[in-house]
């Protein structure tokens, strides 16, 4: 379901002209060097532990803090994009990211390791990911081409997590762990010059027929959102999301070797779930314009349960692994456009940023407790099993939850309603 039509954000001229590919190429390449960098840090999971002599908690801790920094710093993150634009905020966090991985291979201790792999990686997500590109890209695209450049940029970036997998991998099998995080460090300082690109205007207004209305201000924005029943059924319902991809993402390669398959098959497993994301982003970005959005989000995390139930049930072999990986791909990241899209949709683009802030912080809650009860449960039961029925279960709860959201425009009721 769309936004109705005729109720839009009025957004400013951008500096210069950039053709809608351009905007979302680089989009893409922010999103997919970020989320890329993150996806692979399972595989300095062993290498880490082993040398350091640390527990896995120790270091499932310190990616649980960076997903609950990455959350709690994203609201204000967003604010910032809606106020002075986005291109400052990415241009802050690719910088932090650059540093937090250098520091991240200099830590000889567990309190440096979660100084820098979980406090300063975890700032710089929060400009360098989906709410604050998603939000540029939602205020510079026209509302019937938002749909295709939210699905685009995240393929874009799904690729970037794909080339990753392989790329550290590479890293890895030639260097030092340390030497391949200083290099994914210099990595990350490449994608600064992409920052300018991606700078946007706030929105003005809102246009209702022929008159132009003057927007809410923040915190009427977020008064409103936060008395809508639908806005706190997404946070809680994306809590599941942030649970299952931040659990697998970090936990998978590990748990395969402990079930006596080769460290090939993790990698491998990794890359399948980047590559079929490239296609599962996009397709459920698309889906998003013809379909609405909320029963799109059950139908996926009903999805994602199936496939986890059939990996732990069906023998666990190979084909298996890139099987179960090839669905988690599909499934993997639509839940962000379809996220994004239902938050625009309902509550307009001028503060999109800030809301899907306020909404990412469930999701970064969940990975929180998803990476870090998957290193506590091992390390106390020597199995990942009870977290792997957590995780089915929360994806039931969430499915559950996004069907009863209301998705009306509630910008187009209140104006509607002051002007009767």
């Amino acid at each position: 379901m769309s936004s109705a039509s005729s109720l839009s954000g009025s957004v400013s001229p951008s500096p210069w002209v950039r053709p809608a590919w351009v905007l979302v190429l680089a989009g893409g390449i922010v999103m997919g060097i970020a989320l890329g960098i993150r996806h692979v840090q399972g595989l300095f999971l062993l290498p880490i532990t082993l040398e350091r002599g640390w527990s896995r908690e120790t270091f499932g801790l310190a990616m649980a803090v960076q997903n609950l920094v990455w959350g709690l710093a994203q609201p204000f993150a967003g604010m910032v994009a809606d106020r002075w634009g986005a291109a400052k905020v990415i241009a802050a966090g690719i910088v932090f990211y650059a540093l937090g991985l250098f520091l991240m291979a200099q830590a000889t201790t567990p309190v440096a390791f979660l100084l820098s792999a979980g406090l300063c990686i975890g700032i710089a997500l929060s400009g360098t990911a989906f709410g604050v590109v998603y939000g540029a890209l939602s205020r510079l695209m026209p509302p019937q081409r938002r749909g295709w450049a939210l699905g685009m940029a995240g393929a874009v970036g799904g690729f970037g997590q794909f080339a990753m997998v392989p790329v550290t991998q590479g890293l890895l099998g030639s260097w030092s762990w340390v030497s391949a995080l200083l290099a994914l460090a210099v990595l990350a300082a490449l994608a600064l010059p992409l920052a300018p690109v991606l700078r946007d205007r706030a929105v003005s207004g809102l246009t209702v027929g022929n008159a132009q209305a003057a927007g809410p201000s923040l915190s009427a924005a977020l008064r409103q959102a936060f008395r809508h029943r639908g806005f706190w059924l997404l946070n809680a319902g994306f809590l599941a999301c942030g649970f299952q991809l931040a659990f697998i993402a970090t936990h998978l390669p590990a748990y395969l070797l402990d079930q006596g398959l080769r460290p090939t098959d993790g990698v491998a497993a990794l890359a399948v779930i980047a590559l079929t994301n490239i296609f599962g982003i996009y397709g459920f970005g698309m889906l998003g314009e013809w379909h609405r959005r909320k029963y799109l989000l059950s139908g996926l995390y009903l999805a994602r349960t199936a496939a986890m139930a059939l990996f732990l049930l069906l023998p666990l072999s190979t084909a298996s692994v890139l099987l179960f990986a090839a669905a988690m791909g599909l499934l993997w990241l639509g839940t962000v456009p379809l996220t994004t899209g239902l938050l625009t949709q309902i509550f307009g683009v001028r503060y999109i940023s800030t809301l899907f802030g306020f909404v990412f912080l469930g999701h970064q809650i969940g990975s929180f407790l998803g990476v870090w009860l998957g290193g506590y449960i091992f390390d106390t039961t020597r199995s990942y099993d009870l977290i792997w029925i957590c995780a089915m279960a929360l994806g039931v709860m969430s499915a559950l939850l996004h069907w009863p959201i209301d998705d009306r425009d509630v910008r187009l009721e209140s104006t509607m309603a002051a002007t009767t």
